[in-house]
């Protein structure tokens, strides 16, 4: 068996520095390993291009899809920004449209105000024209042949109910106290106005033939001016209040006319209130109110003589007899002595009905 042959080494040369262990000196490697290495270069030299080649493709697709993204961005960019111009010329025409609207409302408005000053203007005339109007007829109704004429003519209906109305209308408006401060201390045409178409009524109360009219014709506005006066506070418009009361008593000298106010429910709570006033003239027409229901026995005996001789009634009575206002103070003690003359005997015959008053043309305030 032949001897084996010695391995064999490569090296590689070797400096004298490389004998002392330097870096430059030569290593020994075997042909083996030296093949192996060799061999692993050559795939890796014909893998690398593939490799590389691999990823570069990867990032060349990647680029391109990048690319067709900020194309697809660079699209929706400018279709944005063909939205934005589109709002913006929009948003000018609206703001055009609305500048146009602006002068136009402005325009409007101060049309508006015109037509307000107009419309007061045409409203203050009309007030004036009606207070004028009903004024004259205020002083024409004081004349009984007057109130014939009127009651022939066939429209004092229609007048009455017009009455009512305004009454009750401005009454209404009376909520506010300054307004009605206002209107007493300005003598406004509005409540001279309203002043006159009270004492038309109580003009015609006055006179026979137009209290009939009013106690079977009109007893709307019979209910109508009781309901004012117990809305009407303390103190407020006392002029109308008492041509209210006025017409009210007018109406009570007739027979039907006393009837139908003292069936009406809360009479008695109504002039007990108005003599709680704080004007005299007001106490004064409840009084003589007061006076005409006292005088009339089945009307007492509807009432009921408990509640005409109510303890707090009567007192009240008897405070007003006290009163500084002549006026005031007999009409008072004359109520008094029909109250004492119901507490005495309730059965004696009733004294005849006291005449009607002669009606001015404009019935005074102190009344």
């Amino acid at each position: 068996m032949a001897a084996a042959a010695p391995q064999q080494h490569t090296t590689s040369d070797c400096s004298p520095e490389g004998k002392d262990g330097s870096q430059d000196g030569f290593v020994l490697v075997r042909k083996r390993d030296l093949e192996r290495l060799r061999s692993e270069v050559m795939q890796l030299r014909d893998s690398l291009p593939r490799l590389v080649h691999r990823d570069v493709n990867r990032m060349l697709r990647r680029a391109r899809a990048t690319k067709k993204k900020m194309e697809f961005k660079f699209q929706d960019l400018d279709r944005l920004k063909q939205e934005c111009l589109h709002l913006s010329s929009r948003l000018e025409t609206m703001q055009s449209e609305c500048q146009k609207e602006r002068e136009g409302k402005l325009v409007l408005r101060d049309q508006l105000w015109e037509s307000r000053e107009q419309l007061q203007q045409q409203a203050e005339f009309c007030v004036g024209l009606g207070a004028s109007t009903v004024t004259l007829l205020w002083s024409v109704s004081g004349k009984e042949e007057a109130v014939a004429d009127i009651l022939n003519d066939g429209k004092l209906q229609s007048f009455l109910s017009v009455a009512g109305q305004t009454l009750e209308s401005f009454v209404r408006s009376l909520d506010e106290e300054k307004k009605a401060e206002t209107l007493q201390e300005q003598n406004s045409p509005e409540l001279q106005f309203v002043l006159a178409v009270a004492g038309v009524i109580a003009n015609i109360a006055a006179v026979t033939c137009g209290r009939d009219y009013l106690s079977s014709g009109a007893p709307v506005l019979l209910d109508t001016l009781m309901q004012l006066l117990m809305t009407m506070k303390s103190g407020v418009c006392p002029r109308l209040k008492v041509l209210m009361l006025m017409a009210l008593y007018n109406v009570s000298i007739s027979v039907k006319g006393l009837k139908y106010i003292s069936e009406s429910p809360g009479l008695l709570d109504l002039i007990w209130t108005l003599l709680e006033d704080s004007q005299w003239e007001v106490c004064v027409n409840a009084l003589r109110l007061l006076q005409s229901l006292l005088l009339e026995k089945d009307v007492v005996s509807m009432l009921g003589p408990q509640a005409l001789l109510e303890a707090g009634r009567v007192q009240r009575v008897r405070e007003l007899s006290f009163s500084r206002q002549p006026a005031l103070k007999d009409r008072a003690l004359e109520t008094l002595q029909d109250l004492q003359a119901l507490m005495e005997t309730q059965e004696d015959p009733c004294p005849s009905h006291p005449q009607e008053d002669p009606c001015p043309s404009h019935p005074q305030e102190d009344r």
